[in-house]
């Protein structure tokens, strides 16, 4: 086994320093890629890294069998490191960024600050919540050396916010107005925000063995609803399940923080209609209808 390590980006980011591309430094593209053509056999790289790094070349090549990401570990961080490449330690880990290809820095200049798509000037949207092209590594991935599944025990399907006289309905741009409710939303700051629902996963390790599961949960906005974002996550618990064994994981979650969005004139919005609650990589999703009463 031959172990790669791309570890010199310290002198390419730093708080005063910005990257010039999402490419590694230097010749170590061209290095990793002769040794992974000569080496007799499996080839692990690793790479200590801040950011995110196109390192497409190295996803497909057929010699590399593995990548770690360790990000810039501590002094303990060889050892570590060397007990997850020989199974020691099973890794349970989530990208917490988007892996951008390096095309993605010539689509926006990075003075431009908004996080939703700038349509007038092609500009693609920023982070997981408002970009859906494509990418190296998606937020949230991560491998491990069992595997998991996610069953659905029980949730709340539908949730009834009780509105006073005095709450206003809010207006919300929707690029098809059928889908529309008649009270399309309501201000966050004008709710006291007590409504919840609750929701049940089961979580298998149907592989050999024990490890850790980051359960990550999302939810996504009524269809329709324009320029809004695409997900966002509203909660994650990690897990440890042993092998052959099985663990369930609850969550509760309040209406305002998970379901509300922010629109363009920057109101905290509680929308009404037909909310998606997402976990992990969407094995199991469900709705949530969110209705308003009373007004």
């Amino acid at each position: 086994m031959e172990a790669l390590s791309s570890n010199h980006l310290e002198a390419e980011e730093a708080e005063s320093l910005d990257r010039v591309d999402l490419l590694l430094p230097g010749f170590q593209t061209q290095l990793i890629q002769q040794v992974a053509a000569v080496s007799k056999g499996p080839v692990v790289l690793v790479i200590m890294s801040a950011g995110g790094i196109d390192i497409s070349f190295a996803k497909n090549n057929p010699n590399i069998k593995a990548i770690v990401w360790a990000g810039y570990p501590g002094e303990e961080g060889g050892r570590a490191i060397a007990d997850v490449i020989f199974g020691k330690h099973n890794p349970g880990g989530r990208l917490p960024l988007t892996w951008y290809e390096a095309d993605y820095v010539n689509l926006l200049p990075m003075t431009s600050m908004p996080l939703r798509p700038v349509k007038s000037l092609g500009y693609p949207g920023r982070t997981y919540k408002f970009y859906d092209g494509p990418v190296v590594y998606p937020f949230g991935y991560g491998l491990s050396y069992t595997s998991f599944t996610h069953t659905l025990v029980s949730a709340n399907r539908s949730l009834a916010v009780n509105l006073d006289k005095t709450i206003q309905c809010r207006d919300i741009a929707y690029e098809d107005t059928a889908f529309k409710p008649d009270c399309a939303a309501v201000l966050v700051d004008d709710l006291t925000c007590s409504n919840e629902f609750e929701f049940e996963i089961k979580v298998e390790n149907s592989g050999k063995m024990d490890g850790s599961q980051v359960v990550i949960v999302y939810s996504k906005p009524p269809s329709g609803i324009s320029s809004t974002h695409i997900k966002q996550v509203v909660g994650f618990q990690r897990v440890f399940v042993d092998a052959g064994g099985n663990e369930s994981v609850k969550f509760k979650l309040n209406a305002c923080k998970s379901l509300g969005l922010i629109d363009f004139s920057g109101y905290n919005l509680l929308p009404a209609g037909g909310h998606t609650i997402v976990v992990g990589d969407g094995d199991v999703s469900f709705p949530v209808q969110l209705s308003f009463h009373g007004n």
